[in-house]
């Protein structure tokens, strides 16, 4: 057949432009499809690291050292130094760790030398250490029922929380029949309190001024109580939890008084109430019961009555990106126990059905806010 039966064909370079763009699109799309896939290897590669104790071996090696130096420490088969390799590689790329070459003998003969960043800084040393909580939190009592969240958001409401739909209980009753448990969830938040309550009190110390007593509601061992009575020590803090929580509250002088009580059925009296990281745990109904008990156990507000919470205000704070993705991470997470994160305008809803008249919202924890109620 004579070539010219066939027609000629001519790609224009904007049409190659056109399918270049398109081709980095789907790339650039399955590139953050895969990085959102592959989000539990990070939690897991953080749990692994937190297991072997590597902040650790880095951190008694000043901050810095090579692998060699590191698997001195870890408990590592030598089968696997290969394989530790490469779960450093997901630290340093994730900002748990640094990373640098260096190809001085001084410094290994050229190995490289992984330091400690403000991430997993927190994860060692006595102060600010933050291991247990974020141990607690990557447990797989706490990671399993979020593979079957799916399954659950198929039950028709009142359903049971996602962590009694996985576990055949409750994260409260499992922490009341288990030692080991509840022993988890304790030293997780005491960690948690050890690191906010220095940084809440000298943000925003104008809060527990002024008060001359103060209970701390579903306080657990008190790590928060302590903080405050510390910093003032004319306000007389209690904390009022269950009996199998108080019975392993510390020994010796920790400056406060230890309540067993029912924060659903009483609240001892005290001149202010106060809550890190309890209400969201709680339906709107069950905050506003509580809410009530406090309403009857403060003074007016010109005694000095208020309600002093610690928790997350959605959308209150930082705009930036990643503040709203921890945010919005932290409501899913929550409702482990049936719990919300709530914002401005349901916060409002509840403090006003429970008979308080004003609050204020300061946002100066990160993700979280101090929000201090009135009657």
């Amino acid at each position: 057949m004579c070539p010219s039966a066939y027609p000629s064909i001519t790609i224009h370079k904007d049409m190659a432009l056109t399918a270049s763009t398109t081709n980095q699109a789907l790339l650039d799309a399955q590139l953050e499809l895969w990085n959102n896939t592959f989000g539990y290897i990070k939690s897991m590669a953080l749990k692994s690291a937190l297991d072997l104790r590597i902040a650790d071996a880095i951190h008694s090696h000043g901050g810095a050292a090579t692998l060699p130096q590191i698997v001195t420490t870890v408990k590592l088969h030598p089968s696997k130094i290969p394989c530790l390799r490469r779960l450093m590689r997901v630290l340093a790329s994730t900002g748990v760790l640094s990373v640098q070459n260096h190809p001085s003998s001084s410094c290994g003969g050229g190995e490289p030398v992984y330091a400690l960043t403000p991430v997993s800084r927190l994860l060692v040393g006595s102060q600010q250490n933050l291991a247990p909580i974020t141990t607690m939190i990557l447990h797989p009592a706490f990671v399993s029922p979020f593979l079957e969240l799916s399954t659950w958001f198929q039950k028709e409401l009142p359903e049971s929380c996602v962590f009694k739909h996985t576990h055949g209980q409750t994260l409260w009753e499992q922490a009341d029949r288990d030692t080991a448990f509840d022993a988890l969830v304790n030293d997780g938040m005491v960690s948690d309190s050890h690191f906010i309550m220095d940084i809440a009190i000298n943000e925003c110390a104008s809060a527990f001024q002024g008060i001359s007593s103060l209970v701390d509601v579903g306080g657990g061992l008190g790590a928060a109580a302590q903080a405050i009575a510390k910093a003032f020590p004319g306000v007389k803090c209690s904390v009022l939890d269950l009996d199998h929580v108080v019975a392993n509250a510390p020994a010796g002088d920790t400056g406060v008084q230890y309540i067993a009580g029912d924060m659903f059925e009483s609240i001892p009296p005290a001149d202010a109430m106060f809550f890190k990281w309890v209400l969201h745990d709680w339906s709107d109904e069950e905050c506003i019961k509580i809410l009530k008990n406090c309403r009857k156990a403060i003074p007016p507000r010109e005694e000095g009555g208020k309600v002093i919470i610690i928790d997350i205000v959605v959308e209150q704070g930082s705009s930036n990106s990643k503040h709203i993705e921890t945010q919005a991470l932290f409501d899913l997470y929550i409702m482990l126990v049936n719990g919300i994160e709530r914002d401005e305008q349901e916060w409002k809803n509840i403090f006003l059905k429970a008979g308080f008249n004003d609050y204020k919202i300061s946002p100066v924890l990160g993700a979280r806010s101090i929000i201090e109620v009135y009657p």
